[in-house]
């Protein structure tokens, strides 16, 4: 006899559309360098919050897969990386320049929206140093394009080991 969870079959999973890092190796190693820099001087668990809210507004699943599994690699907890997509709500499980930085991400990510608030900027401009505010624009930027990336040629989520691209 089999119970209802053994029976209930997930959905197939979908193929990516194309291998781009086979087809565009150079693009793809350019990537993985410009991210590497971008990520200097930047604590790692604040960028995977960053990493993960900017790919939850993108829609990009694999991005999601790969820097929830790294945060929690790198010491984050569960709680946070699931109150993250409510962190308007749930400000209490971060701290001030946390939230600077979460929500500098929504203004650089949406930009559907309008440019980057006055305000937005002048909460984390309080919160980071100069040079420290030129990197987490720079992951901001990176994440977003590794998301177009993602979500352009579906790249599957779920096989995805910590640390496999760092």
């Amino acid at each position: 006899m089999t119970t209802a969870q053994e029976s209930a079959a997930y959905a197939p999973e979908e193929a990516p559309r194309l291998p781009w890092t086979e087809h565009a190796p150079d693009v793809y190693k350019a990537m993985v360098r410009l991210d590497s820099a971008a990520r200097r001087g930047l604590d790692p668990k604040l960028c995977e919050l960053v990493k993960i809210r900017a790919s939850q507004l993108n829609h990009c699943a694999f991005c999601l897969d790969m820097h929830t599994k790294d945060a929690l690699a790198a010491g984050e907890s569960v709680e946070r990386i699931v109150q993250l997509s409510a962190w308007q709500e749930s400000r209490h499980f971060y701290t001030e320049k946390e939230l600077a930085a979460i929500e500098l991400t929504e203004a650089v990510t949406v930009l559907t929206d309008g440019f980057v608030p006055d305000e937005v900027y002048e909460r984390a401009a309080k919160h980071f140093e100069e040079a420290e505010l030129a990197q987490l624009v720079a992951a901001i930027a990176v994440i977003n394009a590794w998301n177009r990336f993602g979500v352009a040629f579906r790249m599957t989520p779920g096989h995805y080991q910590p640390g496999q691209h760092g």
